[in-house]
């Protein structure tokens, strides 16, 4: 099973997503271009990335590694 997962892009369907995996229990960190849009993730458990890229490094991602399961980006930690 996932244990942490990365979400990129928290607009509509992005916000409604990410809040779905923090009420599943995964760890979750989070980036948008907007930073307030991560503020409510960060008051209820996830950890905010300051740039897209900075969120697959703190989350130890490769590119290589990296699987595309759904848009907005979003990858699994392997």
């Amino acid at each position: 099973m996932i244990k942490t997962v990365a979400y990129l892009g928290l607009g509509t369907m992005g916000s409604g997503m990410a809040s779905n995996l923090l009420k599943a229990g995964y760890k979750l960190t989070v980036w948008n271009r907007s930073a307030e849009k991560c503020e409510p993730f960060a008051r209820k458990g996830a950890r905010v990335a300051d740039t897209a890229t900075s969120l697959r490094e703190q989350q130890g991602y490769a590119k290589r590694d990296a699987d595309f399961l759904d848009a907005p980006v979003f990858w699994q930690q392997k």
